[in-house]
């Protein structure tokens, strides 16, 4: 067993969540977190500490040295500790929407995974449901087809050429729905043929491909690029928190709702940071009144737009 490990300084603030994602794919280990990752069918599992807040410790092991090395590699992107946004703090700190969410989180980053064809498995997996039903259902999919480290117990989820030989109304049976089901076999396969190719620089055109697939639409492909290409220009758009979130800004109006093309207009003076504004609006109104949460009031952003 080959085992690789790396002592690295953020580019930008960054801390270590030391709790699992309800996906159950990271793990909390002692001191940080653990995640399982297949390298063209490797296992490597890579643990991940933060001994001080100016420093990220990442161990990967793995039966060859390279799958240890592109393991380590996936999780330094997940993690964004080579993503300086220094750019982004100083445009907008002072922000009359963001500006205290941003201050007070500078170091706030998307939540990233570390492979690109399970983020766009995952992403349409929570199309049109709620998050906690769309975790259960992604923790059945790896608990059947995923792939497990029996050393330590954890779990991988299945890679493409897994999922494009899963029937439909397997799928369906853990509580996906017919068009979700139709929708991930016939976009897995397309992944494992190699006719979409996510891990390629031309990102729209794999976009463009999937898009051709029934039941994948807009916020699936801006999910995939956010969460799983490091796009942080992109917004997912239809996703129902913005729009809520969007429609009561607008408005004022805690039942309004705008459209999708309105929270795209809405961000669109954050660009090229659409993604990461939109991660601090999130857990903005998410906060306690009073601790940079946001005001409840029409408002367009103005600093932004310089």
């Amino acid at each position: 067993m080959i085992e690789i490990r790396a002592e690295l300084a953020p580019a930008w603030p960054l801390r270590l969540a030391r709790h699992g994602t309800p996906d159950g794919l990271l793990r909390p280990c002692e001191g940080g977190v653990r995640r399982l990752i297949h390298v063209e069918g490797e296992p490597a599992v890579v643990t991940m500490r933060q001994p001080r807040r100016d420093r990220v410790l990442l161990d990967a092991r793995a039966p060859s040295r390279d799958a240890a090395q592109e393991a380590l590699a996936r999780m330094r992107f997940a993690l964004g500790v080579d993503d300086d946004l220094r750019p982004f703090y100083e445009r907008f700190r002072f922000d009359p929407l963001l500006g205290p969410a941003i201050r007070s989180r500078p170091h706030l980053r998307v939540f990233r995974r570390p492979d690109r064809f399970e983020a766009l498995a995952f992403a349409i997996c929570e199309q049109l449901i709620e998050s906690e039903r769309a975790a259960a259902i992604q923790r059945r999919i790896v608990a059947r087809w995923g792939r497990r480290c029996p050393q330590t117990g954890l779990r991988d989820a299945p890679d493409a050429a897994r999922l494009a030989g899963v029937a439909p109304a397997a799928l369906q049976a853990l509580d996906l729905s017919g068009g979700r089901a139709r929708a991930l076999r016939r976009a897995a396969g397309e992944v494992a043929a190699g006719r979409v190719d996510l891990d390629g620089p031309d990102h729209e055109r794999a976009w463009s491909r999937l898009r051709a697939i029934p039941g994948i639409g807009a916020w699936t492909v801006e999910m995939l690029a956010l969460h799983g290409q490091g796009r942080s220009d992109q917004v997912p758009a239809g996703d129902l928190a913005f729009l809520k979130l969007v429609g009561r800004l607008q408005t004022g109006n805690p039942r309004a709702r705008a459209c999708e093309e309105e929270v795209r207009a809405f961000f669109a003076p954050y660009a090229p940071w659409a993604g990461l504004a939109g991660a601090h609006l999130r857990a903005a109104a998410f906060r306690s009144p009073g601790r940079a949460g946001i005001r409840w009031s029409a408002h367009r952003p103005r600093s932004a737009a310089a």
